[in-house]
């Protein structure tokens, strides 16, 4: 019959994207219920990084500095008018926020961080962070920090976010719609900063061809 090979593919793409739409919200529970935790015990490090997006972020960096786990400590994203003395009065920094704190000004989204992160790192030789953010960002934030600095040892320390359970997603709509958002946004990071890495590989051997081209 004529029509029937246009029915054929038809039934083919129903049948794929009907499997995409299955692994998807499986990946989802599996993202969802497998959250990080912050650990009862957390090594000694480099440095601390933590990335802006809610004060519990910074008050558990800052009292993790304090307590000694990093030299430094860097706060990536933050706003260009803010002061050093006044993210100190917000999180009560103490004496060694005064000396050894950094703020980056740069960073305007995840890869921004990641960046602006391994940059500093770079500049204090450090080769082992602690990362502090909100236990959704956790994923996408490793994800893009590790396509930065594979060579760095990432400790990550999750914080809870402020008025929403994410251990209940499944009965809270806010936090479903959080983490249905935030785990397509982590798909997406992991597509980017692999065909970023291909990318980068890519350019390194060109240019290692047109050396050795020119010793030759």
């Amino acid at each position: 019959m004529p029509g029937a090979p246009h029915r054929h593919r038809f039934g083919g793409l129903l049948r794929f994207a009907g499997l995409l739409l299955i692994a998807y919200a499986v990946g989802f529970v599996i993202f969802a219920v497998t959250l990080p935790r912050a650990p009862a015990h957390l090594e000694k490090a480099d440095g601390i990084v933590a990335l802006t997006g809610g004060g519990a972020r910074l008050d558990a960096a800052v009292a993790l500095f304090e307590h000694g786990v990093g030299k430094r400590l860097l706060i990536s994203g933050v706003h260009p008018s803010t002061t050093k003395s006044d993210l100190r009065s917000i999180v009560h920094g103490g004496p060694r926020f005064d000396c050894c704190a950094d703020l980056g000004f740069q960073a305007e989204n995840t890869r921004g961080n990641a960046t602006e992160a391994a940059g500093w790192a770079r500049a204090h030789h450090f080769r082992r962070l602690v990362v502090v953010t909100a236990s959704y960002h956790m994923p996408r934030s490793l994800a893009e920090f590790s396509a930065e600095m594979p060579d760095v040892t990432l400790e990550p320390y999750p914080v809870e976010p402020d008025g929403i359970d994410l251990r209940s997603w499944w009965r809270d709509p806010r936090a479903f719609a959080l983490l249905q958002a935030e785990y397509a946004k982590y798909l997406a990071s992991l597509v980017l900063t692999r065909f970023d890495h291909a990318g980068r590989d890519a350019l390194d051997r060109g240019v290692a061809r047109g050396e050795a081209h020119d010793e030759s």
